[in-house]
């Protein structure tokens, strides 16, 4: 049951890290400080309505 969990995980974190690098690849700077900004502001959000 763990080892299960642990290759879904594993499986996650390498798409992720794919698709990190594939936008890396071929965003701007200007386009990567838009998508932290919007990140962030919904990380906010969520934390605001979360308590």
């Amino acid at each position: 049951m763990f080892f299960c969990k642990f290759k879904k995980v594993i499986a996650g974190i390498l798409i992720g890290f794919g698709i990190g690098i594939l936008l890396f690849l071929f965003l701007p700077t200007v386009a990567w400080m838009f998508l932290i900004g919007i990140g962030m502001f919904i990380g906010g959000i969520k934390y605001l309505f979360g308590k």
